[in-house]
């Protein structure tokens, strides 16, 4: 199970991402928005990344204007690794040695057709484990410094 978020600025594109996950039969939470009225970023990203560390949903994909400030705030929740992409490599990266759990996407920066590339990229990447667990594990020991 996928939970999907957005702000205004991202409901189309997350719209677009939803008719993806459909096509391929991958089960979401649709969190809103659910229109172009503004709302904002930050308890949006809480909404679906809350649904990722209670384990209810597996991974996130969160969508506002760039992509940035959707990211910034899943970042401050505990738990969460989130990573906004714009290319390829870096979606299949951060899944291969960061094992981020949750994707960012700017609907101001991407057209649909890229979201929808690096959707399938990210879902469909396995962590790598080895070398990149230890480093994955010290990040979430800083964390728990705070």
């Amino acid at each position: 199970m996928i939970a999907l978020s957005s702000d205004h600025a991202g409901f189309p594109l997350k719209e677009e991402i939803k008719v993806f996950l459909d096509s391929k039969g991958i089960e979401y939470k649709d969190c809103g928005a659910y229109n172009t009225d503004s709302v904002d970023y930050p308890y949006q990203a809480k909404k679906a990344c809350d649904l990722v560390v209670s384990g209810e949903c597996e991974k996130a994909i969160l969508c506002c204007g760039t992509g940035i400030g959707i990211s910034i705030s899943a970042n401050k929740i505990k738990g969460i690794r989130a990573a906004c992409c714009t290319d390829y490599f870096s979606a299949k990266y951060t899944r291969l040695h960061n094992d981020a759990n949750a994707l960012c996407l700017g609907a101001r920066v991407i057209g649909a057709g890229a979201a929808i590339e690096l959707v399938d990229v990210f879902l469909n990447t396995e962590f790598e484990g080895g070398r990149h667990q230890r480093r994955v594990d010290q990040i979430t020991e800083i964390e728990n410094m705070q």
